[in-house]
């Protein structure tokens, strides 16, 4: 389900982007930060910092985001994403109650490439260092039984993370039945669908947002299995392939133009005789995980 995974994280990736550049707007940084750029020692900086480490922490934290955001864009293959674990590491030692540095850097690292450096460990490992110095954020609990379901595919472990999340005071009653919800059903649509369905009543904004993008595209997939099935029983019909959708709904086999769930008109391609997404869609890239072979 790592596609799946990808597809959650770039929501949140933007959502981050947005308002670490407000962040930045109201108070811009000052130039001379960029000169202790190069120190990769958590301890070392924040001596170097002394009583400005939350300071330090929200500097390194936009840095990094403008790391990833450059990286994703870069063509070259290696060192890609080489900063990032280090950089993570600096702010959330600088930092250590930098909760969104935690969760958001976690995504980061756990991407697929060429979105990410595809290292689930490093995010786990992240998550476990935010975990140990906020024992009562169960938020970061449960964030490794998702980088666990949706990255490394080890959905009994996903269970464990879940489990213990769950067992934390003040986490949502939604939790504990993912334990059984994930070990029954790991990597299915169903399960998929449950799992994103519960993300979509987060307490938090940008995690409600991302899950219901994931759900839409989920959507979207099915219907363009669907769609798929409509074209080839116009096939059947015609001794050819249609033309085009209108040929479709004239045969009776579509009420109208088939769109989106978010209203953007499917592509049918009749040179490959495919159904696509549109390009204009803001649902994708479809996540491949979703995609049945």
């Amino acid at each position: 389900m790592a596609s799946a995974g990808a597809t959650i994280a770039l929501g949140l990736v933007g959502l981050a982007a947005a308002t670490l550049h407000a962040r930045e707007q109201r108070a811009p940084l000052p130039v001379s930060f960029e000169r202790l750029m190069y120190l990769r020692s958590g301890s070392v900086a924040s001596r170097v910092f002394l009583s400005f480490d939350a300071l330090a922490a929200d500097v390194y934290w936009i840095r990094t985001i403008q790391h990833y955001g450059r990286e994703r864009k870069s063509p070259r293959v290696d060192g890609r994403f080489e900063l990032l674990e280090p950089m993570l590491d600096l702010t959330t030692t600088l930092d250590p109650r930098f909760s969104r540095a935690f969760r958001f850097g976690a995504i980061f690292l756990a991407m697929d490439p060429p979105a990410g450096p595809g290292r689930a460990d490093q995010a786990i490992a992240l998550l476990e260092k935010g975990l140990e110095h906020n024992p009562a954020r169960w938020q970061f609990a449960q964030d490794i039984g998702f980088i666990h379901y949706w990255f490394t595919g080890n959905y009994r472990e996903a269970a464990v993370w879940f489990e213990r999340a769950a067992s934390i005071p003040r986490a949502p009653e939604w939790l504990r039945p993912m334990v059984a919800v994930t070990l029954a059903r790991g990597g299915d649509r169903t399960g998929a669908r449950q799992l994103l369905g519960q993300l979509a009543q987060s307490d938090e904004r940008y995690i409600r947002e991302a899950a219901s993008r994931s759900l839409a595209q989920l959507d979207a997939v099915e219907a363009i299995e669907e769609l798929t099935g409509r074209v080839r029983e116009a096939h059947a019909r015609l001794g050819r392939f249609p033309a085009d959708w209108p040929e479709m709904v004239s045969l009776g086999l579509l009420p109208g133009i088939p769109i989106d769930p978010v209203g953007t008109p499917f592509v049918y391609d009749a040179r490959t005789h495919l159904v696509k997404l549109s390009p204009e869609s803001s649902l994708g890239p479809l996540p491949a995980a979703f995609i049945q072979k």
